[in-house]
C-alpha cells in the first residue's frame, strides 16, 4: 500500500438513541489488498481506562467489527452489517456501551493501521456524543 492512499481526512462521532455512528472519510479509496483497519481510541483524561472501536478490512471488504476493552482485556465482536463503507467513506454503528466508563472530560482519536502496522494516529474526531 502507498503511504498515499487511504490516509483518514476525518473521522467523527455521534451519539443516536442506544448506537455510536462513527464516520471516516478518507483521502483514496479502501486498499483492494491486504489488511486496513480504522478505528478510534478512546480513553479517560489519565488513560487508565482504554477502549478501542475498531473496522478491519481484507483486500478492500470489511471482516471484523469490534471494540476492545484494555483494562479488562475483552474484546466484543459485533455483527458486520453495523458497516457501511462506499470507496471513501467508512461508517460503524457500535452499540454505545462500548465506551461505557470513559465518562466526561475524556478523549477521543482516530487511527488506521495498514498491512499490520501503524499509518496513522492522533486524528482528531468531532464529537456529538
Amino acid at each position: 500500500m502507498e503511504t498515499q492512499d487511504a490516509l483518514l481526512k476525518q473521522a467523527s462521532l455521534k451519539a443516536q438513541d442506544s448506537t455510536l455512528v462513527a464516520t471516516f472519510d478518507i483521502d483514496g479509496t479502501i486498499p483492494g489488498s491486504g489488511a486496513y483497519v480504522v478505528g478510534l481510541v478512546g480513553a479517560t483524561p489519565d488513560y487508565s481506562s482504554q477502549r478501542r472501536l475498531c473496522i478491519e478490512f481484507m483486500n478492500g471488504e470489511a471482516i471484523a467489527f469490534y471494540s476492545f476493552n484494555r483494562e479488562q482485556g475483552v474484546e466484543e465482536n459485533y455483527d458486520l452489517s453495523g458497516v457501511t463503507h462506499s470507496d471513501s467513506t467508512i461508517t460503524g454503528h457500535f452499540p454505545k456501551a462500548a465506551i461505557n466508563g470513559l465518562g466526561q472530560g475524556h478523549v477521543i482519536s482516530a487511527f488506521s493501521e495498514a498491512d499490520g502496522r501503524e499509518f496513522q494516529h492522533g486524528v482528531p474526531v468531532e464529537e456529538a456524543l
